[in-house]
C-alpha cells in the first residue's frame, strides 16, 4: 500500500524498532525495495534527494512507478525526498506525488529553519504528505562533521521545535555524516543525548548518515529511540561491488540477467538490513489472498 511516512514511522515508535529508508534512482532497485518489503513482511520508506532527481530519478517517472508498485502490495510503502532544500523541489515532489517530504534547513538559524519547516508543513499536512525535519546538522563525513558537536541536536530545541513547526518527525544529529568515513573509522554516537532527545519528544526520531556506521550502533540506536535510518551510500557500494563481481564471474552475461543479479543482491543486502533494524515481521498478511508485486 501507498502511504505517507507518518503512520508507518507512529507504528515503529510506539514498537520500538526502526524503518529502513533507501535511496533509489531507478525501477532495479525499487522493485529490490518493495520486494524485500513484501518478503520481510516489513514497511520501507524510498528515498529520492534533489540531486538524484535532477540526474537519475525523474520524479514525474518514479513517482507514478512507485506508487503503482506500492499498490500492489499488502505492506506500507512510502515514497520522500531526501533533503529538500529548495521550495521548489519540494513542491514538485509533492506534484509528482510524493507521499512524504523532508525540508532541510539545518544550515540556517534556529528561527529560520522554524519558519520555513512551518510552512511546508502547511502545504504538506493539506494534501495528507507527512514532514520530516532536521534540528543540529547531519554534515559530511569526509570533512569530520559528524565529530563537530556543536553540529549535534540541542534537547530543549528540539522540544520547542517539534511543537512550533509539527513536524512529523524529526532527523537528529548525535555523530553520525552523510557519505563514506576515513577508511577503519566507525563513527562514536552519542547515545546519552539520544536518550534524552527519545524522552522529550514523541514524534518519530531520525538517524541520517546510517551508511558506514556499524552494525554495533545501528543496533544500539534503533533500542535508544531512532525509529527512521536513511540508507543510501552503503547500498549504492554493495550494488557496484555486486555488478563487478557478477561481470568478473561472468563476463558474458546478458544485460536483463545482469540486472536480475544484481536485484537479487540489493535485495539480500536490504532484507538482512531490515533484520538488523527489527522491521522484519511486524506487518502480517496473506501472501495467497493479497495481491502480488507485478
Amino acid at each position: 500500500m501507498y502511504t505517507s511516512m507518518k503512520d508507518m514511522l507512529l507504528h515503529a515508535r510506539d514498537h520500538q524498532y526502526a524503518v529502513m529508508a533507501v535511496n533509489v534512482v531507478n525501477m532495479e532497485q525499487v522493485k529490490a525495495c518493495i520486494e524485500s518489503a513484501v518478503e520481510e513482511h516489513s514497511a520501507v520508506i524510498l528515498n529520492i534527494s534533489p540531486r538524484q532527481m535532477i540526474a537519475h530519478a525523474y520524479p514525474q517517472i518514479m513517482a507514478p512507478m512507485v506508487k503503482h508498485m506500492a499498490e500492489q502490495v499488502c505492506v506500507p510503502i512510502a515514497l520522500n525526498i531526501d533533503h529538500g532544500v529548495n521550495m521548489e523541489d519540494i513542491t514538485q515532489a509533492i506534484r509528482c506525488g510524493y507521499s512524504s517530504v523532508m525540508i532541510d534547513a539545518s544550515s540556517y538559524d534556529f528561527e529560520e529553519n522554524i519558519r520555513r519547516v512551518s510552512a511546508v508543513a502547511s502545504l504538506a499536512h493539506a494534501k495528507g504528505i507527512s514532514v520530516e525535519a532536521e534540528l543540529g546538522h547531519v554534515g559530511t563525513a569526509a570533512d569530520g562533521d559528524g565529530l563537530n558537536t556543536d553540529y549535534y541536536t540541542d534537547v530543549a530545541q528540539a522540544k520547542e521545535f517539534v511543537w512550533r513547526t509539527g513536524c512529523d518527525c524529526l532527523a537528529v544529529a548525535i555523530g553520525t555524516a552523510h557519505g563514506s568515513y576515513p577508511k577503519n573509522r566507525i563513527p562514536r554516537l552519542d547515545f546519552d543525548r539520544l536518550k534524552e532527545l527519545k524522552s522529550a519528544l514523541t514524534v518519530p526520531l531520525v538517524l541520517h548518515g546510517g551508511s558506514g556506521a556499524g552494525a554495533e550502533n545501528i543496533s544500539k540506536a534503533v533500542a535508544c529511540g531512532i525509529n527512521k535510518i536513511n540508507v543510501c551510500t552503503d547500498l549504492m557500494n554493495h550494488a557496484k561491488e555486486s555488478l563487478l563481481r557478477t561481470l568478473k564471474e561472468d563476463p558474458d552475461i546478458q544485460y536483463m540477467e545482469l540486472n536480475e543479479a544484481l536485484e537479487e543482491s540489493m535485495k539480500g543486502f536490504i532484507k538482512s538490513y531490515m533484520r538488523l533494524i527489527g522491521s522484519s515481521g511486524q506487518y502480517s498478511f496473506d501472501a495467497h489472498t493479497g495481491p502480488e508485486l507485478d
